[in-house]
């Protein structure tokens, strides 16, 4: 029993790693267990410290209703120790030391390359695809295998990728440099401007970036093209 327990509750951090902060009625319903069970798995994972319980997110005021919203559960920095981090103590130590070693910047230097190679192997994987949504599709396929938990979706203005895990959380959240190549090399890869609009690194529960549709992009420089021009022709007769 013990040990069925146990597996139970290592799939319980694993959906809430993989899928994002997760009510107890969320995770009863997907994982098909009783609302006293789930609540049975989650308070020994609070009490072995793995995961917290925290305030929903609300877009706005106005999504309240009546009554007091559900507490999601997040999972801890020591859960995401239980679930394949790459990195060490050395790696910190290693950053810290090209940190003070120069007057050069080799942590920026580091994080370049990083994102280079991640860029020359996305770029492989997204070979072939022939438009943005294929190519945001294959580049989440690639973060999914490289440990990222990586899903996406897609909406009206654009579409959101998230990244339920990072292998290098803990050292990118002492050098965000890291973080800030990676979205770099998403946006040469997908052609397009992205956005980070949150990261584990810095305390969030996913990783999200935001990759704005094509013709939106298209539109927007376009319209500061007309202006542009609009504004000389301006100038021009003055």
């Amino acid at each position: 029993m013990k040990k069925s327990e146990d597996k139970t509750r290592d799939l319980v951090a694993r959906t809430i790693l993989e899928n994002g902060p997760q009510s107890a009625l969320d995770l009863a319903a997907r994982l098909n267990l009783t609302p006293a069970g789930i609540r049975r798995h989650l308070d020994r994972l609070i009490e072995s410290g793995l995961l917290e319980a925290r305030e929903p997110h609300r877009a706005s005021s106005v999504s309240r209703g009546r009554g007091r919203p559900s507490k999601v559960f997040v999972i801890t920095d020591l859960g995401r120790e239980k679930f394949e981090h790459s990195y060490d103590d050395l790696a910190l130590s290693a950053l810290r030391f090209m940190e003070n070693l120069s007057e050069r910047d080799l942590v920026s230097e580091f994080a370049a390359n990083r994102a280079n190679d991640i860029e020359r192997r996305v770029a492989h994987a997204v070979k072939g695809a022939n438009s943005q949504s294929k190519k945001i599709a294959a580049l989440t396929e690639f973060l999914a295998s490289e440990g990222y938990a990586a899903d996406s979706k897609a909406s009206a203005a654009g579409t959101q990728l998230c990244q339920h895990h990072c292998p290098i959380a803990h050292v990118a959240s002492e050098f965000e440099q890291l973080c800030e190549a990676e979205t770099e090399a998403f946006s040469r890869v997908l052609g397009t401007h992205v956005q980070r609009l949150a990261t584990i690194a810095l305390g969030d529960g996913v990783c999200t970036t935001f990759i704005p549709n094509v013709s939106a992009t298209a539109i927007s420089a376009t319209a500061i093209s007309t202006a542009s021009t609009t504004q000389t022709k301006k100038g021009a007769h003055a």
